[in-house]
C-alpha cells in the first residue's frame, strides 16, 4: 500500500486501500516505527485525516479506538 507522508509529531505516513463495500484498510506508520492497519475504514475518514490540522489527534480520537486493527510491524 502506498502511504502519504504527513506533518505530525507522532505519525510518519498514512495510506488507504479500497476494499469491498466502500470501505478499506487504513495503514498508519507511527514515528516509533510501528505500523498498524485499521480495517473497514471509509474513504472519507482517510481524506479527513489527510486534511486534519492535527493528524495525530484525529487518528487518536476518530480511528484508534473506533476501528478494528492489526499491528503489522
Amino acid at each position: 500500500m502506498k502511504r502519504r507522508v504527513v506533518s505530525s509529531s507522532n505519525i510518519a505516513s498514512i495510506g488507504w486501500e479500497e476494499g469491498p463495500g466502500g470501505t478499506g484498510d487504513l495503514e498508519v506508520e507511527y514515528k516509533s516505527g510501528h505500523v498498524y492497519v485499521y480495517h473497514d475504514v471509509p474513504e472519507g475518514v482517510y481524506r479527513t485525516a489527510l486534511g486534519a490540522s492535527s493528524v495525530g489527534k484525529f487518528v487518536a480520537s476518530s480511528i484508534q479506538d473506533v476501528f478494528e486493527h492489526t499491528r503489522v510491524s
